[in-house]
């Protein structure tokens, strides 16, 4: 049950995303593939009608909000992490707004009351301080993140139940929480939430059921629904879809809950690339060095934090490939290398490269980091071919700044 941060393409897949005129994009830009994006709405759709579950598209994961029209008639609603993510899951998708972050302001929750579907919280204490703003009637259905301490990710820095993980109430510090508190807390709750998978299969969701159940189970009679979170792969070929489909409906069979997935990656998965420009190439000890007109910490840094080494339309590993080069990116950090890679041919000054898998988290985690031009935003279709969306310049540079 590891990551694969690059999951295989099928022939129809790659074949999709190799239509994308490349030559005629703005460079960099991430290019999403409407037709491609579509399909993963449909697969999601397809899974909630057999699963007799909800999903919602998790904006943390993929929010290019000019995309919402083909996804939108698909899914429940938007997950949200916090004003911000919600305010626009408001302005441009509609459907059911779920919101949680690790802390609220109070000004925050003031300001998302008013429209959220659900609000999650992170730990009994938020709770409790929430329920001194909100109203008593009419306000959003009130949930708590929990921690089933079971453990399915094998990177730390993406495994929400590592031991001392800021992220969800262990059960051990819920039951100290109510017995501390003025009010029963869990009178107020009518939903419970855990989201501890990274792009895994149904097998780690199984686990994981398993042992929320174990540890929380006795609360359900008091809740209305749980929700699952994300992390699951639902859209990748090879994914284990009627194993999922059969632990959600055995598990609502058990306990009679509404349940809610909220998938980020999978809904963006082999959507979209991002095509860039070689700007220079130079020997440095016994590499050939090219250096591109995008940046792994600025555009991909996903690729430095998880890390991995993304695809390349038309590249290898370099051990079949008689010309091999270090490619990194515009910024001045020296770690900025994106990885090693081979190719058929030699690499020309001027020439297009296209990063496959690069819709989701990439475009929300974005940076102008040394003043780094942001990629344009630009999709594509059959039916309606290459469209540029947005472009960036230096005043959204400036313009975050004071």
């Amino acid at each position: 049950m590891t990551q694969d941060p690059t999951p295989p393409l099928t022939e129809a897949r790659l074949h999709a995303l190799e239509s994308i005129p490349a030559e005629a994009c703005p460079s960099p830009a991430f290019v999403v593939h409407l037709d491609r994006l579509t399909e993963n709405a449909k697969i999601l759709q397809t899974f909630a009608n057999q699963a007799d579950a909800k999903v919602l598209l998790a904006l943390k994961g993929f929010a290019c909000h000019q995309t919402f029209p083909v996804i939108q008639p698909h899914l429940d609603g938007t997950t949200s992490s916090g004003l911000h993510e919600a305010l626009l899951a408001k302005e441009t998708f509609g459907g059911e707004i779920h919101v949680y972050c690790p802390a609220f302001k109070t000004s925050e929750i003031k300001a998302i009351q008013g429209f959220a579907h659900s609000l999650i919280f992170n730990s009994p204490g938020q709770l409790s301080r929430a329920l001194r703003i909100l109203p008593s009637k009419d306000r959003p259905t009130l949930g708590l993140r929990i921690n089933p301490e079971c453990s399915t990710v094998e990177t730390a820095l993406y495994d929400p139940s590592t031991p001392g993980s800021r992220l969800g109430t262990p059960r051990t510090a819920l039951d100290a929480a109510c017995a501390d508190a003025p009010r029963d807390l869990l009178a107020e709750l009518e939903g419970l939430h855990f989201h501890t998978l990274c792009e895994q299969d149904a097998d780690a969701l199984e686990l994981t059921v398993h042992a929320f159940e174990e540890k929380f189970g006795d609360l359900f009679p008091r809740l209305k629904w749980v929700n699952f979170g994300g992390g699951h792969h639902l859209t990748r070929p090879g994914y284990d879809l009627e194993r999922a489909i059969r632990v959600i409906r055995d598990f609502k069979a058990r306990h009679a809950l509404e349940v809610y997935l909220e998938p980020g990656e999978a809904v963006a998965l082999h959507s979209g690339v991002l095509v860039s420009t070689v700007l220079d190439i130079h020997q440095s000890g016994d590499f050939q060095v090219v250096i591109l007109d995008t940046s792994a910490t600025c555009h991909m840094p996903d690729v430095l934090e998880m890390p991995y080494r993304p695809n390349i339309l038309g590249a290898g590993d370099g051990k079949d490939h008689p010309h091999r080069y270090r490619i990194g990116g515009l910024s001045c950090l020296a770690g900025d290398v994106i990885g090693d890679y081979g190719f058929c041919e030699p690499l020309q000054i001027g020439q297009r490269l296209v990063f496959l898998d690069m819709s989701h988290y990439t475009m929300v985690k974005t940076s102008t980091f040394n003043g780094v031009p942001l990629p344009a935003i630009c999709t594509y279709s059959e039916a309606d071919g290459l469209k540029t969306v947005r472009e960036f310049d230096y005043r959204d540079f400036r313009d975050r700044l004071s």
